[in-house]
């Protein structure tokens, strides 16, 4: 049914692990004619079926889609999709009228690796992170529609970012179902203007939601400064804990538009709020910000993305934490995030310890964050924990 691909002798054993990868190095051979984004099926060096999976051109050479022999067809999607949405109720998150944005499918933790789908009220936003899934799009769409019904109305298609560069292919984003203007999503009762036309990502950071939600918890009568701000989301937060005055910061004009947007939506013409399009370490070194804020959020974008960008990315960690600790006033709280994959809660929780001896800060840890629910991590994929932050209470 599908073309075979053949792994030299021992190179099965993660797969017996579970573990969804298969990297190059592991391939004995493989049978003429595969193309990239081809769904093949794998065997032991002693000719004995292992995994079925798509196989793509680089490091990672097969993304497995099952360790059954079974086809690839509308229910196999079905079911995996099913099986995801059936989480998400489990753990109220799904069809909940306070929230109806959440991640329904997270790669490799729902067992779909390279795949990648969030909702947003009655849109769901698609992408695809391998050339498999990409070629897959309008199958995975068709089960969609079928599994989520009357819950959703319309499919948008967004991979113009995050297919490999390499790849020969027709990059879209665009809707493959339906189509609508309205991009108002709700969470936690809030809402938010989603922009998965243009925006990072899907349109919208959902999986800091728990962790806005603490921040409110703190915000009543703070100054708060919401630095790499993007769509405000702590902000508005912070607004709702009846935050004193909310500060937010981020270098793109489109993102502090997008940040009022979301300000006015939730508390129009509320004066507490005031928006700064500038570059964040610029606004942190300006003395005049120094003891103004007894609240700060850390939250940039991936400093490293490569593991040869590691050491420059932890740097950047420190540096920035450094700015942070040095502007916050005696008693404050800091939130610090890292989502860059390759780095470890170990590596991050270095990188902020040594920014608070160079501070000279006394700081004491209030709260380990992570990624939320909708966003699991495969047991057996370690790799898929990426989101990683520290609640400090500095003195």
């Amino acid at each position: 049914m599908y073309k075979s691909v053949y792994l030299k002798k021992g190179k099965e054993e993660s797969l017996n692990r579970f573990h969804p990868w298969i990297f190059s190095g592991a391939i004995h051979h493989m049978e003429e004619g595969i193309e990239e984004g081809d769904i093949v099926n794998v065997f032991t060096a002693t000719n004995n079926f292992i995994a079925v999976g798509h196989y793509q051109i680089g490091s990672i050479a097969v993304r497995v889609l099952s360790f059954s022999e079974e086809e690839i067809n509308h229910s196999f999607w079905c079911s995996h999709l099913e099986s995801a949405l059936k989480m998400r109720q489990r753990i109220g998150i799904a069809d909940n009228d306070n929230n109806n944005t959440y991640r329904l499918v997270h790669g490799e933790g729902d067992a779909l690796p390279g795949l990648i789908i969030d909702c947003y009220g009655e849109t769901m936003v698609m992408q695809a992170h391998s050339v498999g899934m990409h070629a897959s799009r309008k199958a995975v769409c068709r089960a969609l529609v079928e599994v989520m019904g009357n819950r959703m109305k319309h499919v948008y298609y967004k991979s113009e970012t995050t297919l490999p560069f390499k790849a020969e292919l027709e990059q879209e984003n665009d809707f493959i179902h339906g189509g609508t203007d309205n991009d108002i999503a709700i969470e936690n009762g809030l809402k938010f203007h989603v922009d998965w036309l243009h925006g990072q990502k899907t349109g919208f950071f959902i999986d800091q939601r728990e962790n806005r939600s603490l921040l409110e918890h703190y915000a009543k009568g703070k100054s708060v400064l919401n630095m790499f701000c993007y769509t405000g989301g702590f902000s508005v937060y912070a607004m709702r804990g009846q935050a004193k005055m909310v500060h937010s910061v981020d270098s793109s004009a489109k993102a502090i538009e997008l940040t009022n947007r979301n300000i006015d939506l939730n508390f129009p013409g509320d004066k507490r709020h005031k928006t700064f399009c500038e570059d964040a370490f610029k606004y942190l070194d300006n003395t005049d910000n120094a003891n103004k804020y007894d609240l700060i959020i850390l939250d940039p974008p991936a400093f490293a993305k490569h593991r040869k960008a590691l050491h420059n990315a932890l740097k950047g960690y420190t540096r920035l934490n450094v700015k942070g600790l040095q502007r916050i006033k005696q008693g404050g709280i800091l939130f610090t995030f890292s989502c860059s994959q390759i780095v470890s809660k170990e590596n991050f929780r270095n990188a902020v310890f040594t920014a608070a001896a160079q501070a000279g800060r006394k700081v004491r840890i209030l709260h380990q964050l992570h990624q939320p629910a909708d966003h699991p991590i495969n047991i057996y994929h370690p790799e898929g924990e990426y989101l990683k932050g520290l609640v400090l209470y500095v003195e």
